[in-house]
């Protein structure tokens, strides 16, 4: 069969391309390395419980449009990301709020906790952060980093807070309200039975094939089709020939326990740099599950490296400079479309990638 498209990669991207090329009558050969169709959304249930393999994925967005679109493919529950972050024994809220600032320093009013991150990043009289340490201390003060900041944030990127560019962090959002709920935007949850069954419904009139490499296979498989929608590393593509992007990935260690409740939360960040790992998630809090049992995923982070699996783009300028000309080398295929965040290079929210897919879409469809 000839198709008219060739998508590689069955995560959200492509599956929401394949499904609008359908809708236009289009032929769509989808084709992914894994042995599981969702990319990095892909949950798998186990005793019940919805499972994300690869990481926590809580849906937010603040475009109506987008939510009436993803709901289309599953209803959606109530769930509000509401982390806990653990520095040591002491428990606090995030994001930073005022039951944070509360815990911490046995104050009670939004001016009391204002006049505190005041006066510290007064007396550390930073007016240029040469490093991120230097950026974040002038943001949110000495407590609120030392306890919240630095650990976390070195377990993430593997380096020192003082060797890692100010740029990293732009911002780091106080709240001087009692409120728990990490994310500002309008609509938020978790799909009632995973994200894998939205994929399934978007790729149900696409042909797919799992196991398959796009890349060791590639003239026979751009044969098959007009064109090609590619999702994978734009680097890898071009056999790294410019050099090799850098990416942070994340290990997961995942394990059943004979309790019903682990935990109490979903998310629990670990801040201080002695625990090895930098959070715990909690599955079946995503979903009110009252199973017998809980699972949990302990993620630690690390250094990528060829055959890893890439989660996060390392977004400075050296790496920014060699995208832009892989980039430059992408504009110039008359048949390969680039998206997605592997494509693109870029950390993407799901409903920011939803979006992508759509323009896309409606450019070469319309």
């Amino acid at each position: 069969m000839h198709y008219d498209y060739l998508i590689v990669g069955a995560g959200l991207y492509g599956a929401v391309f394949a499904n609008e090329a359908a809708k236009k009558g289009k032929k769509c050969l989808v084709v992914e390395k894994r042995d599981h169709i969702a990319g990095n959304i892909y949950t798998k249930e186990m005793d019940g419980i919805n499972v994300h393999v690869y990481g926590a994925h809580i849906f937010h967005t603040s475009d109506k449009f987008i939510w009436e679109y993803i709901n289309e493919f599953a209803e959606f529950n109530n769930y509000v990301n509401s982390p806990i972050a653990r520095y040591k024994d002491e428990l606090y809220n995030l994001p930073f709020n005022m039951n944070t600032f509360s815990r911490m320093w046995g104050i009670t009013t939004p001016a009391e906790a204002k006049d505190i991150i005041a006066s510290q990043i007064k007396d550390l009289g930073i007016s240029e952060p040469h490093n991120l340490e230097e950026q974040a201390l002038s943001l949110v003060g000495r407590d609120v980093y030392e306890k919240l900041v630095k650990g976390y944030t070195e377990k993430q990127w593997g380096r020192d807070c003082k060797d890692l560019p100010a740029f990293i962090i732009k911002r780091l959002p106080l709240r001087f309200t009692y409120d728990n709920n990490y994310f500002n935007d309008r609509y938020q949850g978790i799909p009632i039975g995973g994200y894998t069954a939205i994929i399934e419904k978007m790729l149900s009139k696409a042909d797919v094939r799992l196991n398959t490499d796009y890349l060791e296979h590639r003239e026979e498989l751009d044969s098959l089709a007009d064109k090609v929608i590619y999702t994978g590393m734009i680097d890898r593509f071009y056999d790294y020939k410019l050099g090799v992007l850098e990416y942070r990935s994340v290990r997961f260690e995942t394990e059943e326990l004979e309790t019903d409740n682990f935990q109490g939360n979903a998310v629990v960040n670990y801040t201080d740099r002695e625990v090895p790992y930098t959070r715990i998630i909690e599955h079946k809090h995503f979903e009110f599950g009252k199973q017998p049992v809980t699972i949990i995923s302990r993620e630690y982070s690390s250094e990528w490296t060829k055959g890893d699996e890439p989660y996060y783009p390392v977004n400075d300028d050296k790496n920014g400079a060699l995208y832009a000309r892989y980039e430059e080398l992408a504009k110039q295929e008359s048949k390969v479309i680039f998206g997605g965040r592997l494509g693109s290079y870029r950390y993407y929210d799901m409903d920011k990638v939803i979006g992508a897919a759509l323009d896309m879409a409606k450019e070469q469809l319309d």
